[in-house]
C-alpha cells in the first residue's frame, strides 16, 4: 500500500515497537502504513491505556485491536499461567466472529500463539473439541461463549485483553445482559486491557463503556474521504414502481457486486424472486438460513459466483465482504445508524462506492432522521423512462429444507408420536378401574 493514497497516514507499523514476530506478519499481509483509526489508537493502546474507538466500518478497526491484543500477549506474562484463554474478542455476529479469526490467523502467523472461534448455528461437538485443545485467543458470539462456560469446557480466569467488536450492534441485538454476565466473571477491570470499537458512540455505548472499563479514552475518527469514497443519492418512487427500478438501475449500472438491503425477510424473498425472474443472479440472506449455507452463500458472493446478494439486517450485520460496489435499501431503514451500518458494506479501504436509496411511500418519513444523523442531505435524481424496467414474473424460490420424516410407505424411519389418549378412551379406562 502506498502511503500516498488518501485512506492512509504517514504513520508505519514498523515505527511501533512491536515483537518481532508480529512485524513479520503484519509485512506478509501487506500492510505498511496506518489508517486513520490505526494511527491515533495503536500507540494509546501500547501505553496499555482502555480506549474506545470509533470509526467508520471498513477502516481497519479488526487489524487495529487483533494486532493491539497480539502484542499484549506476546510482551506481557499472563495473570494465570496455563488457566485458559488470556484474551477474549466478543462480536455480534458469527460472521463477523469469523472474519475476525481468519485475520487473526494471518498476524498470529510467525508465533506459537493459537486462536479458536466459537459461534452458534454451527458443529457444536467439533467446536467443543477444538476449545478442549486450549487456545491463547478466544473470538465467539456472546451466547456460544456463555454456553460452553456453564459447561466448564473453559474458565475466564486468565483473561488480560478483552475486546468488544461492533458494540453498538451487540448492544441494539439486546446482548447487554449477556455481556454483563461475562463481565461479571472476568479478572477485575483494572487488570486487564479494554477495547471497544463501534462504528458509532451513541449515549448508550457510551455509558456502557464506562461500565465496562476504568477511565478510558474516547478516539474517534470521522472519515474525511467518506462521503467522496461512497456516492450516496436517491429516487423517490411508489410502491407499485420499486421492482421495476429496482431491475433498471442493475441493468444500467452492470454493478460487480451489490448488496441489497430490505427490511422483512418477506420483501427480501419477494426481491430475490423477481431478480432471479429477470435473468440477474442473486443470492438471498435471511435470518432462518442455515450457518453452512450462509458461509457458502457469503464465499461465493465474495468470489463473484453472483449478481447480487439480498439481505435483511439480522442476516447482515457483520458481513464484511471486499469489492462490493453497490449498495441499494430497497426499503429505507428504520434506525440512522442502520442506513450508516448498511452503507459501510461499501467504500471500504481505498475503494469508492455508491449507496442507492429508493424512497416509497412507506419508508419517505425516515429520511430526515437518516440525513440528520449523516450529517449531509441525500441528492434525489430524478425517475427516467429508461429506469422503468420491464419486469417478467418472479421465479418459485426453493424454501429452507427442514429435516421430514417421509410419509407413507418408510412408516419405520417416523419418531415415535407421543399421542394423548382420546378423551373417551380416558374416562373408560378410569372407569374399568373404579
Amino acid at each position: 500500500m502506498s502511503n500516498n493514497s488518501q485512506h492512509l497516514t504517514t504513520q508505519r507499523f514498523e515505527d511501533f515497537e512491536l515483537p518481532t514476530p508480529l512485524l513479520l506478519a503484519i509485512k506478509d499481509i501487506g500492510y505498511t502504513y496506518c489508517t486513520p483509526i490505526q494511527a491515533n489508537t495503536l500507540p494509546v493502546i501500547l501505553e496499555k491505556q482502555n480506549i474506545i474507538g470509533q470509526a467508520d466500518t471498513g477502516t481497519g478497526k479488526t487489524a487495529t485491536f487483533l494486532i493491539a491484543t497480539i502484542n499484549a500477549l506476546l510482551s506481557t506474562p499472563p495473570n494465570e499461567p496455563n488457566a485458559g484463554p488470556r484474551a477474549l474478542i466478543l462480536a455480534p455476529t458469527r460472521e463477523l466472529a469469523l472474519q475476525i479469526h481468519q485475520e487473526a490467523i494471518a498476524l498470529l502467523k510467525y508465533t506459537d500463539l493459537r486462536t479458536t472461534v466459537i459461534y452458534g448455528g454451527a458443529n457444536y461437538e467439533k467446536q467443543k473439541k477444538q476449545l478442549s485443545q486450549g487456545c491463547d485467543i478466544l473470538i465467539a458470539t456472546v451466547g456460544r461463549v456463555i454456553d460452553f462456560f456453564k459447561q466448564k469446557l473453559f474458565n475466564f480466569k486468565a483473561i488480560d485483553t478483552l475486546v468488544l467488536d461492533e458494540a453498538d450492534r451487540m448492544l441494539d441485538m439486546g446482548f447487554i445482559k449477556d455481556v454483563r454476565y461475562i463481565l461479571q466473571r472476568l479478572p477485575p477491570a483494572e487488570k486487564r486491557l479494554n477495547l471497544l470499537f463501534s462504528a458509532t458512540i451513541s449515549f448508550k455505548v457510551k455509558e456502557f463503556a464506562y461500565e465496562l472499563m476504568d477511565n478510558p479514552k474516547i478516539i474517534s475518527v470521522e472519515s474525511e474521504n467518506k462521503k467522496s469514497q461512497i456516492e450516496q443519492y436517491g429516487f423517490y418512487v411508489s410502491n407499485s414502481e420499486k421492482i421495476a427500478i429496482l431491475i433498471g438501475i442493475l441493468r444500467e449500472a452492470h454493478p460487480a457486486r451489490t448488496i441489497i438491503f430490505a427490511n422483512m425477510k418477506s420483501t427480501a424473498e419477494k426481491v430475490t424472486a423477481f431478480l432471479k425472474g429477470n435473468k440477474i443472479t442473486a443470492g438471498l440472506l435471511s435470518g432462518d438460513v442455515p450457518q453452512n449455507k450462509r458461509q457458502r452463500l457469503v464465499k461465493e458472493f465474495g468470489e463473484g459466483e453472483f449478481d447480487a446478494l439480498v439481505a435483511t439486517d439480522v442476516a447482515a450485520r457483520g458481513l464484511h465482504i471486499d469489492g462490493v460496489t453497490h449498495v441499494i435499501n430497497y426499503d429505507l431503514p428504520q434506525d440512522p445508524e442502520d442506513y450508516v451500518h448498511r452503507i459501510g458494506r461499501t467504500g471500504r479501504i481505498g475503494s469508492s462506492g455508491y449507496a442507492i436509496n429508493l424512497i416509497c411511500e412507506n419508508s419517505a418519513f425516515y429520511l430526515p432522521d437518516i440525513e440528520e444523523f449523516i450529517g449531509n442531505k441525500i441528492t434525489i435524481k430524478p425517475v427516467t423512462e429508461d429506469l422503468l424496467a420491464e419486469v417478467s414474473p418472479p421465479v418459485k424460490l426453493e424454501r429452507n429444507k427442514v429435516k421430514t420424516y417421509d410419509k407413507g410407505k418408510n412408516k419405520q424411519n417416523r419418531p415415535p408420536r407421543n399421542r394423548q389418549p382420546h378423551k373417551k378412551t380416558q374416562r373408560a379406562e378410569k372407569t374399568t378401574q373404579k
